[in-house]
């Protein structure tokens, strides 16, 4: 394999991927062919909450591998590691949300979402927030109001509105002809902007009051990044909906929309097939997710989150890191100005660390390291991030660029 074949042939998103050459990763680091180690403040875009090859995730592949892998399309037949793992959900969320559609995608969770809503309710009209990310299909695109990113797909789909997230004067705007609110609980591409608590309980109270359901996207906040399981469980409400995906396999492609038993069984009749998955609930993904959340609620990764954010956030001061976004090990360095974050992130890489960027905030630099992060791996990061910084910035002061060898 070369990296000019990667180019050719493989189908490119950016004008400016990097091409890194991966030989292996374990734990908190990848290594590439020319033998680099570089450590992992990324973890696959959230992806990986417990690092790269956790033996416990690893094992359960292995053994369900050597037992049976797809044999059905979704829904069929009764797979043990989809059941347990929907089971394993269910004791995870409050009641009513009990009954899990197992998908591969956490875009095509938001999918099934969207058309459940309208299905449920009769109503039509979909609220999202301005600046929300939920995926790129046609359905979540739709929920999208970044215009330079929609308009060259255009038609979406319509009776799609916006509010503004922590507004409580937008909520007025949800009423009986809204057929679903959908939130991240943590909105991840305009910048880890969190909640605030009174707005997601008005948000809450005001979808009750018009027979609104409200959809809250744990994509990237949920599967204990932020302290908890679920990030909405700190505001004291319970969703209509809510949608995993990401750090819900360890590793492997997955989503999931969970609801409420009544709700979901619209989609066994009128008309039969009412979403419909080939490789959802997958057996070998299914027992990668399962062993996931078992090791994170029995490892105790959840307790130490808030004491690792902390660290992060006191290792990170500088003149030129505006604030310290997010919640958790889901976090995001707001730089002064957005000249340098592109540079800044590849210098880093340079010298054998990984950080990333945002879609829509472009002074953020993305920090959602594996909860397997240690201490001195925080500081070493953290170091390396404010020694490029420096540079970027004091060559400025100067009268001159900075260009990476």
């Amino acid at each position: 394999m070369t990296k000019s074949d990667f180019y050719h042939y493989q189908a490119q998103t950016t004008p400016f991927a990097p091409g890194l050459e991966i030989e292996s990763a374990s734990g908190n680091y990848i290594v590439d062919t020319a033998g680099n180690k570089y450590l992992d403040m990324v973890a696959g875009v959230s992806a990986l909450p417990l690092g790269h090859c956790h033996p416990a995730v690893t094992k359960a592949i292995k053994d369900q591998v050597d037992q049976y892998m797809h044999v059905m399309v979704y829904g069929e037949y009764t797979q043990q590691p989809a059941v347990e793992l929907c089971k394993k959900l269910a004791s995870l969320l409050p009641d009513p949300l009990e009954t899990t559609y197992l998908v591969n995608s956490g875009t095509e969770a938001m999918e099934a979402a969207i058309k459940l809503a309208r299905r449920v309710t009769g109503a039509t009209e979909i609220i999202a927030m301005n600046k929300s990310y939920h995926g790129n299909t046609m359905g979540s695109l739709s929920l999208m109001n970044y215009e330079e990113r929609k308009a060259p797909f255009r038609p979406l789909l319509p009776s799609i509105s916006h509010i503004k997230f922590n507004c409580l004067q937008d909520l007025r705007l949800i009423t009986e002809k809204t057929a679903g609110v959908v939130i991240e609980s943590i909105q991840g591409g305009a910048g880890f902007i969190v909640p605030r608590k009174q707005w997601m309980q008005e948000l809450r109270k005001r979808c009750t009051q018009t027979n609104t359901l409200l959809i809250v996207d744990e994509i990237q906040p949920g599967i204990g990044r932020t302290g908890t399981m679920f990030y909405f469980t700190q505001h004291d409400i319970i969703p209509d909906m809510v949608i995993t995906g990401k750090g819900l396999a360890g590793g492997m492609p997955i989503g999931a929309l969970t609801t409420s038993k009544e709700h979901m069984s619209r989609f066994k009749e009128e008309p039969m097939l009412g979403h419909i998955t080939t490789f959802g609930g997958h057996p070998v993904i299914a027992a990668a997710a399962l062993a996931t959340l078992i090791e994170i609620e029995e490892g105790k990764y959840m307790d130490k989150m808030l004491e690792k954010e902390l660290r992060f956030r006191e290792s990170l001061q500088h003149k030129n890191i505006k604030e310290i976004r997010g919640k958790g090990l889901m976090l995001a360095a707001i730089l002064t100005d957005d000249r340098f974050t592109a540079q800044i992130v590849e210098e880093c890489r340079n010298r054998g660390v990984i950080f990333f960027l945002l879609l829509f905030e472009k002074r953020a630099i993305r920090i959602t390291p594996p909860y397997t992060i240690t201490d001195s791996e925080i500081d070493h990061a953290c170091k390396i991030l404010l020694e490029v910084i420096d540079i970027f910035y004091l060559n400025l002061s100067k009268g001159h660029l900075f260009i990476s060898c």
